[in-house]
């Protein structure tokens, strides 16, 4: 068993087993997340009801997430993260039983929270199995896990549904309680955790933490040093979040399906490639300006294909699915990139700190991308949403400057 203090590295069995639980739940959230908006639009919720659904899980999701690191010290990874596999997966077939707006409200807000756990716990548990020379290509495989089912389940939930109908795609979406047998064989035991932690701060975790300014503080180590990664995150979640909710209400079946690929594809290789990059060049905090332009740039195409009314066929799968692959490649930049500043700016103390400030800005960009363009697009159309989300990676980009690599 791998303890807090005890590292291994990107090949050793314990980060594997993570890999695998992370591929496994984040499957029912990969599934369902395009398709849940189609399903309470299909019962009369509209644009505005699609993005709620979304936006109130990463509410619920983000605000658990607060919680995570406390609970990391208090009860451990493998409790925090069977919680969190059995909240997410157990109440998704109960969405077939209506596509009333309220219920699969009440349904995404139970799954948020236990993605909130899931997303926390997982990553911090990164930082501790891999040492801080392979935090990249750690984190580049964790995208990995994370990235292969949105490769393959986005798109082929929305196919999926065409074919076999919202029921038994929405019973999928409860994959994440395959994980759970796993569980017992992840992270260090409880108490372990709690007589870590208090440790974590002295010898060079604690030269470390203090050298990043302690986090928490303002100024040069602090979050001037996090600044960067929090606002790139939430922007490019925001522009990520819309595209995934909404290109479902804007496109034809083929269309979305090439689309929802290219994101993932894009997401994986940015990430892949980040991950290389950090490690071997030392280029940490250095991505996130390349990563917001392939966003911006991404988001400006979705303008056009929306706007613009692409020709339909050919064309039109061309033209959402080139939008999309490039906002997939610049999120997956500045997701590799902005962890590793973080833990970096973080030291080994406070990883799970970490690791929910990466979190909160993913999801809580994820639900504004959702629910905030479902409003804009309610009163403005797709376009002026997915217009919305272009002008917030704009504005993100002076903060991506950094002079130095972390």
């Amino acid at each position: 068993m791998v303890g807090m203090g005890t590292q291994s590295s990107v090949r050793g069995g314990a980060f594997r087993l993570l890999l695998c639980t992370t591929v496994l739940g984040f499957g029912g959230y990969a599934l369902l997340l395009p398709v849940v908006p189609l399903w309470v639009a299909h019962g009369g919720s509209g644009a505005f009801g699609a993005g709620a659904s979304t936006g109130v899980f990463m509410l619920f999701t983000v605000l658990s997430q607060f919680g995570v690191p406390w609970l990391l010290r208090r009860i451990g990874h493998r409790w925090v993260l069977g919680i969190g596999l059995a909240l997410v997966g157990a109440p998704a077939p109960a969405f077939a039983l209506s596509a009333a707006l309220a219920p699969v409200l009440g349904l995404s807000a139970v799954r948020g929270v236990g993605f909130g756990l899931l997303t926390v716990g997982g990553a911090a548990l990164v930082a501790e199995l891999a040492p801080a020379g392979e935090h990249g290509r750690a984190s580049a495989w964790l995208g990995v896990a994370i990235g292969l089912p949105q490769l393959t389940l986005l798109p082929l939930g929305v196919t999926g549904v065409d074919r076999l109908g919202f029921p038994v795609v929405l019973a999928l979406g409860a994959s994440p309680l395959l994980a759970l047998p796993l569980v017992p064989f992840l992270g260090p035991p409880a108490r372990a955790v709690a007589r870590a932690a208090p440790s974590a701060g002295r010898g060079e975790g604690g030269r470390a933490a203090s050298a990043a300014g302690g986090f928490g503080r303002a100024g040069p180590g602090g979050w001037a040093v996090t600044a960067g990664p929090v606002v790139a995150m939430l922007a490019c979640a925001t522009a990520q979040g819309g595209l995934v909710t909404f290109l479902p209400l804007v496109a034809e079946a083929g269309a979305v399906t090439v689309a929802l690929f290219g994101t993932a594809v894009g997401a994986l290789a940015g990430r892949l490639v980040a991950g290389e990059l950090v490690d071997r060049y030392s280029l940490g905090g250095r991505l996130l300006a390349p990563g917001v332009a392939f966003t911006l740039v991404g988001m400006l195409v979705e303008v056009f294909a929306v706007s613009a009314e692409a020709p339909a066929g050919l064309a039109e799968v061309g033209v959402f699915s080139g939008g999309a692959l490039l906002v997939g490649l610049g999120f997956g930049l500045v997701q590799n990139d902005s962890l590793v500043a973080l833990f970096a700016a973080a030291g080994p103390a406070r990883y799970g700190h970490a690791s929910a400030v990466w979190n909160i800005a993913y999801d809580a960009g994820t639900g504004v991308g959702a629910l905030g363009l479902g409003a804009v697009a309610q009163a403005f159309g797709f376009g002026g949403a997915f217009g919305v989300a272009a002008a917030l990676v704009l504005v993100a980009t002076p903060f991506t400057l950094r002079r130095r690599p972390c």
